[in-house]
């Protein structure tokens, strides 16, 4: 029998166990951890609770969150999931799925996913997608490695300044330990600069660009001719989208991109402590094989049924490791699933009103702002759809902590020491207004 109820090995398990790597006791196995790292005492366990107090327990700690009223962006938007999705979302043959390899008993999660690459596909107007990925910063880290892996004689990769921090960083993160070296385009005017881009690819060593569609300060970004100047050094170019303002702005495709990457989240995932995000990605078909993750194709079975099948697997896990594209896991699934469920309840109508309600909020928000004389507008006439900065006349941190304290995440502090906002289809008419009231009323 084992010594602890819920532990599944017996005593005959454990002694096999050290038998076969050479040690006489579970004590020898953890001689090599110091002393004063091993605790002696008792564990201070409370007693046991019954269900009720167990949930009258967890409801007090519930209501010590503060719950806020978010104008803030930067990648996780709080727009609204319609009610049906998490409804479909908790169905056990949704809920349970996991990795689909066996696809005669795995047609269900094999077509949501291929109807999720459809979707994509049909977003960004480009030719594959694949499964899924961790978050975006992830998706365009990968699309990063993937350039550099498919451009031959060429591995700089150029990132715009405008790209947001997160993204900036995890593609950081990646290069630094696959030796691809960085460039930086800067932006300028609100734009990232077509005549820097210009200059840093005349070295001709460059495999790549990341741009954003929607930079950082929330202005939407000309990319006419960014594709034509990559193109013609033979490099591709990548395009970091929010894809939920791809209901209404030009495609990536449109664009001249190569690759699109990008966040999920913002397709009705609900704002939580730190996730879940889904990251997408679209390519060309010229780079279906360079892809990372999976791919699910339509095939039919032999009754000429329509069926659904894993196409390709690209990482090592699967093929010989030194032709891997990639070493990243599993795909955010169950995430690609809510994005696909949102779709299609939504439909193309549905985006173009969310973003219309969401850009008319914004819009309101901004004009009341500048009006309480607290703000500069450092881009002004610069396009944009539901998020924008503004220079503060006074300290950007104070102001926003001020507005913490009244339940408001607003006014985040940008790196220049501008003052981020954002508002969407949820935000309502009076709740700007009580944002404007209180802008009027903070201290700086």
């Amino acid at each position: 029998m084992s010594s602890f109820a819920y532990f599944p090995h017996t005593g005959e398990d454990i002694r096999a166990m050290l038998e076969r790597i050479g040690v006489k006791s579970l004590d020898e196995l953890y001689s090599d951890v110091p002393e004063d790292c091993l605790f002696k005492g008792e564990y201070d366990l409370p007693e046991a609770l019954s269900e009720q107090e167990v949930r009258n327990h967890f409801e007090a700690l519930a209501s010590r969150n503060v719950p806020l009223k978010v104008f803030v962006g930067q990648g996780a938007y709080d727009h609204y999931t319609p009610s049906v999705v998490p409804y479909i979302l908790s169905r056990s043959e949704f809920l349970t799925a996991y990795t689909p390899y066996q696809c005669e008993i795995s047609q269900g999660t094999l077509r949501y996913i291929f109807e999720y690459q459809s979707m994509i596909c049909a977003l960004t107007g480009l030719d594959v997608s694949n499964a899924s990925l961790y978050d975006g910063p992830t998706a365009a880290a990968e699309a990063v490695m993937m350039a550099a892996s498919a451009v031959r004689g060429k591995d700089k990769v150029l990132l715009s300044e405008g790209l947001l921090p997160q993204v900036r960083k995890v593609i950081e993160t990646y290069a630094s330990f696959h030796g691809v070296p960085l460039g930086y385009v800067p932006v300028m005017g609100g734009q990232t600069c077509p005549n820097c881009l210009r200059a840093a690819l005349a070295a001709g060593d460059v495999a790549a660009i990341v741009v954003p569609q929607v930079n950082r300060l929330g202005i939407i970004e000309d990319h006419s001719g960014f594709a034509g100047l990559i193109h013609e050094g033979k490099g591709l170019m990548i395009e970091y989208c929010d894809p939920s303002a791809l209901g209404v702005l030009r495609t990536p495709g449109e664009d001249g991109a190569d690759i699109a990457v990008g966040d999920g989240q913002s397709l009705g995932i609900p704002l939580t402590y730190g996730g879940p995000y889904v990251g997408f990605m679209a390519v060309r078909s010229e780079l279906l094989r360079k892809m990372p993750g999976r791919i699910v194709g339509q095939t039919t079975d032999r009754e000429g049924r329509r069926s659904f099948v894993l196409t390709l697997q690209a990482r090592e896990q699967h093929i010989r490791r030194e032709k891997a594209t990639s070493n990243i896991c599993s795909n955010q699934s169950l995430m690609a699933l809510f994005v696909t469920v949102y779709l299609s309840l939504m439909g193309p109508q549905g985006l173009q009103e969310v973003n219309e309600l969401s850009s008319d909020a914004a819009h309101y928000l901004k004009d009341g702002l500048l009006s309480t004389g607290r703000f500069e507008d450092p881009n002004p006439g610069k396009p944009f759809l539901k998020e924008f900065a503004l220079r503060p006349k006074g300290d950007a941190m104070k102001l926003h902590k001020a507005l913490l304290d009244k339940g408001l995440f607003a006014a985040l502090p940008s790196e220049e020491g501008f003052s981020l906002f954002c508002a969407t289809e949820k935000r309502s008419r009076e709740e700007i207004d009580e944002l404007v009231k209180a802008v009027k009323e903070a201290e700086l």
